[in-house]
């Protein structure tokens, strides 16, 4: 069973206080410890399930206080072990669907990832040039090194769950994140097109200036494992393999091919590259909205409610066009 470590400051006139209401709560274990005469870390041993709910409710009643602070810490294993109580779920418990980590665990790791650094944009030109050169050398082994290091899901995952929160300040610095990656690489590619020799019809060219429906299933597969990797707290250096293999790939192709003057096969994959990013940023909203991710107060909920409703229409809509043109173009 995964578990959090919470650890809450609190004035020492309150700690009575606190006492008594985390009696009511789901917890493991709690201590507490005297730091002064004024303050007491009380630390609080929670399973990843109830994380989110204590952490609302301990911030709804002490987040006026002076000097209230909560640190949230990963359990890597307690012992002795804890065995798991399976009581009747209640309610709530079953309308949410599926274990995950809390909202402000979630906010914090995906902020981090998604800030449009100098590293990250070191990652984007390193791994635009090791798709490059995998893809003109038709080297699948290269291609998928390129995927390792592309750093394309931090941003990717912050704009869907911007978007799920309403959150206008993440909306702001993940677009940032992603539209400058993914120009930075779109440009690069179009110069390596230009100085190398460029063959379209190596397999690994030609299978990203060729559309179908498979590759949208892909792209939605890539959007929802990209972000079960944050909300469960896998590893999101392998998921994010699965996005990278969904953009980079085709991005390349389309600045290589642009290079290269082969303008047909560069829109061809333009429309790839296009609908791989609307279904990603689409399968990614839908699963922060079955996992039950939500603001916490209620104006920010009516944000976020126009916000993921005109985010899941349009992107719909515009699926729904790419889709046609894909069945369109192999009638001709």
């Amino acid at each position: 069973m995964p578990q959090r470590l919470i650890e809450m400051v609190l004035p020492e006139n309150l700690v009575d206080e606190a006492r008594q209401l985390l009696q009511e709560q789901k917890v493991i274990d709690v201590w507490y410890d005297r730091l002064s005469e004024s303050q007491t870390l009380i630390i609080i041993l929670v399973s990843v399930e109830e994380s989110e709910p204590l952490i609302d409710f301990l911030d709804n009643h002490y987040s006026h206080v002076d000097g209230f602070r909560l640190i949230i810490l990963a359990v890597a294993a307690s012992m002795p072990r804890i065995e798991e109580e399976k009581p009747p779920p209640s309610q709530e418990e079953k309308e949410r669907r599926a274990a995950r980590v809390s909202r402000e665990e979630l906010y914090a790791q995906i902020t981090d990832t998604s800030k449009p650094s100098l590293a990250y944009f070191a990652m984007v030109v390193l791994s635009t040039v090791v798709a490059a050169i995998g893809l003109i050398n038709n080297n699948v082994a290269v291609v998928i090194g390129a995927m390792v290091i592309a750093p394309l899901l931090g941003p990717n995952i912050a704009l869907a769950l911007a978007t799920t929160l309403g959150d206008t300040s993440l909306v702001k610095s993940s677009l940032q994140a992603n539209v400058s990656g993914l120009l930075t690489a779109l440009v690069l590619a179009v110069l390596l097109g230009m100085l190398l020799a460029v063959d379209p019809g190596n397999q690994q060219i030609s299978s990203r200036t060729h559309i179908g429906l498979m590759d949208v299933v892909l792209a939605l597969a890539s959007g929802i494992a990209g972000t079960l990797a944050f909300t469960s707290a896998a590893p999101s250096a392998l998921i994010g393999v699965m996005v990278a293999v969904a953009l980079m790939p085709p991005l390349v192709t389309v600045g290589l091919m642009l290079g290269a003057g082969h303008y047909v096969l560069a829109v061809d994959a333009l429309w790839l590259t296009l609908t791989n990013i609307i279904c990603i940023n689409l399968a990614a909203v839908a699963t922060f909205w079955v996992q039950g991710v939500r603001p916490t107060t209620w104006w920010e909920a009516n944000i976020a409610r126009r916000a993921t409703k005109v985010s899941v229409v349009s992107s719909l809509v515009l699926l729904a066009v790419l889709i046609v043109i894909i069945l369109f173009s192999r009638k001709l």
